[in-house]
């Protein structure tokens, strides 16, 4: 099946489930094999017979930072679920996810082409408390790159913030890097992956 068929495929199914149900990566990637599932990790960007490029094993950077900040934004909507996802959405997608784009686009440049396809998107924990969205680790090796997090905030006197931030390996995942803050409101806001 062609790149433009399967991402087709893909939206339509997101925009169909509203971002409920989300494909699993060996459905996406039909030539995948999904790594063992003790390590809860997802299965690797392989490449189609179909695509010149793919079929040396590479990825194009624009082709794996459009395959993975689709796959960033379904699982950022899957963490949220369909509680906290209408709320937040639109602020989401115009202050966090730019700023998502540009954390990976950054720490793709560290990669050379030919290692893109190594670079894969781990599933949303199940566990609704954990601050983890999704990392992105290296499938060779099985170490995290990057790190994309989301913590509830509640200043003194304040309402409640999504504090959107990501790790990186270069500093063993200390430092914190800011994408952005969304109001919630005085309330306190449901567990993750709430459905309505």
């Amino acid at each position: 099946m062609s790149i433009w068929i399967k991402k087709s495929f893909f939206i339509l199914l997101s925009i169909l489930t509203f971002g409920l149900v989300s494909p699993t990566q060996p459905f996406l990637n039909e030539d995948n094999h999904a790594l063992a599932k003790g390590n809860g990790k997802s299965s690797t960007f392989e490449s189609s017979t179909e695509d010149p490029v793919e079929e040396e094993g590479m990825l194009s950077r624009e082709d794996f930072l459009d395959t993975i900040m689709a796959q960033a934004e379904l699982h950022s909507y899957e963490k949220f679920g369909t509680k906290i996802k209408p709320v937040i959405e639109d602020e989401f997608r115009s202050v966090v996810l730019p700023n998502l784009e540009k954390a990976i686009e950054k720490t793709a440049t560290d990669f050379p082409d030919e290692d893109l396809s190594s670079l894969v998107i781990s599933e949303v924990p199940e566990y609704a408390k954990t601050e983890k969205i999704f990392h992105i680790y290296d499938s060779r090796t099985g170490k995290d790159v990057i790190r994309f997090h989301v913590r509830k905030d509640h200043p003194p006197k304040d309402g409640y913030y999504f504090n959107f931030h990501y790790h990186t390996a270069h500093d063993q995942f200390m430092a914190h890097h800011d994408l952005g803050s969304i109001y919630w409101n005085k309330n306190m806001p449901p567990q993750w992956r709430s459905l309505s």
